[in-house]
């Protein structure tokens, strides 16, 4: 694009920044997902798995035939915090051993934000959640499974060889 200046009459070249593919990416399949997965939870996700009766390391397990390791931000952990008492049960269930934590180093709390920034620094990740909103930030980021709870059980989205993948 060729913007001209007023002062001098010559035409200036204006700079435009495009953003680099991601190295991980093999044309649309992302070389770093592999077992064991690494999964990044949403709130909603352990709150449709808690309304599901669904346990959630054992159901990921199931959905991909695969260890799974889940992962919690802070900034989840704090959104959970923030819903009172009402959701203590998903609380508990998100300090389970088995999830592991990941600090988060940003200011602000908003979930969502959080978890499109670390996805779209590392594409090691499959997200889990049920948020329209989240998916639909989530699906403009090539090579980002997503997990989401679908007639009573995990199902994924964008996943190469997904065998838990919805039927289409």
């Amino acid at each position: 694009a060729v913007v001209s200046t007023q002062s001098t009459g010559e035409p200036a070249e204006e700079v435009r920044h495009v953003a680099k593919p991601s190295s991980a990416l093999f044309f649309k399949f992302n070389t770093q997902l592999g077992p064991p997965y690494h999964v990044l939870i949403d709130t909603n996700f352990i709150n449709f798995s808690i309304r599901n009766k669904l346990d959630i390391y054992s159901s990921m397990m199931d959905c991909l035939y695969a260890k799974c390791t889940p992962y919690i931000t802070d900034c989840v952990m704090g959104e959970l915090e923030k819903l009172g008492a009402k959701y203590r049960v998903a609380v508990r269930i998100a300090k389970d051993p088995r999830i592991e934590r990941l600090i988060c180093t940003h200011k602000g709390t908003y979930a969502d934000d959080c978890l499109v920034q670390r996805v779209t620094e590392h594409k090691c990740y499959i997200v889990a959640t049920n948020d329209k909103d989240l998916r639909r930030r989530v699906r403009k980021i090539p090579g980002v499974p997503i997990m989401y709870v679908q007639q009573k059980r995990y199902s994924i989205e964008r996943m190469p060889d997904a065998f838990g993948a919805p039927r289409t």
